[in-house]
């Protein structure tokens, strides 16, 4: 499909072709794995530049002095099908990889918003009742339809800020009938949009098993998980570690049993408590460990000889006011650092890539390099696709981002308008990638 600046989307197939001339500066960072280090910050430009997609894959991606001599340039200006989009000078990225959301639920939760300015915590709020567990009554109630009609609404605002993939979180029933519904929600997205699914049962102590968090956990393990990897809904599984929901040797033995279970393993780790989730996380050879605003120097040593990359969350920081993971540290240690955007309706109730990409650059300290690096290839390595998404390179997925910016600082410099000019999402069926 392809968005525009005026919010109009074409849906096509994987047979259409493009051809985006008159590039003003390409940037991209390379490669098919996620980038650490002094290797974060280093990433492709070209001025003056050309992308040429077919069948969905990029097939030329460089100068448009090289590209008069490429026999897939000279092919594509000659077949009648190819759409030519013309960028007037403008930048061009990979499109965005949002790789940590929870976009699948029932309502939203502003009737928080009164207690939240007043000082009620995060977790004070769950304990009364609230958060996590008032969206599980809602999400539990709303229809199939209606839920997937509102997930589809939000998919399509994302792809109108430049996100082209997205990592959908279930989380918000707590019960196997409405896990497998948002789910299976999430798998029927993936026939229109790139999406990849991580089944989140251990999100929160449902009401049901209230002072019964071992048989909740009893309950994922013998239950819920086999089910959810017998109907392979999910390509990854997450948990809650934090104080008051999942400690660590509840969160070892259900990602241990999702390991068993082909799944991949991510963890929500010391976001409010630094509990040792990042140590659990690097233990586990995890994809990501997620949040991290307050993990120890011994939980981020083990993440850099393990190579887990930290999923990193300013918006939620920012919402929560809770401060900002220390994302120069980890860089300095070796660690890929991704961000992502964390859209849910409690602690970041914004699905804006770009506004993530501000709070990366003047918050986690991030330079723009980096930045991008860590919401393209890094994100795409996160969730398991660095292999076709997340830069602009011969035989990877024509995801593609025009900004009405003429650089790179220009996009991060500005913020709380959207600056995406026209982007190119790659439909795939098969979650994502």
């Amino acid at each position: 499909m392809i968005i525009t600046g005026k919010c109009w989307k074409i849906i096509c197939s994987d047979a259409m072709d493009y051809l985006i001339k008159n590039i003003g500066l390409l940037a991209t960072p390379e490669g098919d794995m996620a980038k650490s280090g002094e290797a974060q910050n280093k990433i492709r430009t070209i001025k003056n530049a050309i992308v040429a997609t077919k069948n969905g894959k990029i097939t030329y991606a460089g100068s448009m002095k090289g590209a008069s001599d490429s026999p897939e340039i000279i092919s594509a200006m000659d077949q009648e099908s190819v759409i030519e989009i013309d960028a007037g000078g403008r930048l061009v990225t990979p499109g965005l990889v949002d790789a940590h959301t929870h976009l699948v639920f029932g309502g939203f939760r502003q009737h928080e918003f009164d207690a939240k300015i007043a000082g009620a915590s995060y977790l004070d709020i769950l304990k009364a009742g609230g958060g996590i567990l008032s969206t599980v009554e809602a999400t539990r109630a709303v229809s199939y339809d209606d839920l997937y009609a509102k997930s589809a609404e939000f998919l399509n605002k994302m792809l109108a800020y430049g996100t082209t993939t997205v990592e959908i979180k279930s989380g918000y029933g707590l019960d196997l009938e409405t896990e497998l519904k948002q789910l299976q929600i999430i798998h029927d997205l993936s026939k229109n949009y790139s999406v990849v699914p991580t089944f989140l049962g251990a999100h929160a102590i449902p009401k049901e098993y209230k002072d019964n968090t071992e048989g909740y956990v009893d309950h994922l393990i013998n239950e819920m998980l086999p089910t959810v990897a017998s109907r392979k809904l999910a390509r990854y599984c997450d948990i809650f570690c934090e104080d008051s929901v999942f400690d660590i040797k509840q969160s070892r033995r259900v990602l241990e049993e999702a390991k068993k279970l082909g799944m991949g393993i991510k963890i929500h780790a010391d976001e409010i408590v630094p509990i040792g989730g990042a140590g659990l996380a690097a233990e586990l050879n995890a994809i990501s460990a997620d949040h991290l605003l307050q993990a120890d120097d011994l939980g981020l040593n083990a993440m850099a000889k393990s190579g887990t990359i930290a999923v990193l969350l300013p918006a939620t920081g920012f919402y929560l006011d809770k401060g900002y993971a220390k994302a120069r540290k980890m860089i300095e240690k070796g660690i890929p650092v991704a961000v992502a955007s964390d859209f849910n309706p409690g602690s970041s109730p914004s699905y804006n890539m770009q506004f993530v990409l501000n709070l990366a650059c003047l918050k986690l300290k991030l330079t723009p390099s980096e930045a991008l690096t860590a919401a393209t290839l890094n994100a795409a390595a996160a969730i398991g696709c660095a292999e076709s998404k997340g830069s602009l390179e011969v035989g990877k997925d024509g995801d593609i981002a025009i900004w009405d910016c003429p650089d790179l600082n220009f996009l991060f410099y500005r913020y709380g308008n959207n600056q995406a000019y026209k982007v190119i999402g790659h439909e795939n069926r098969m979650d994502g990638c």
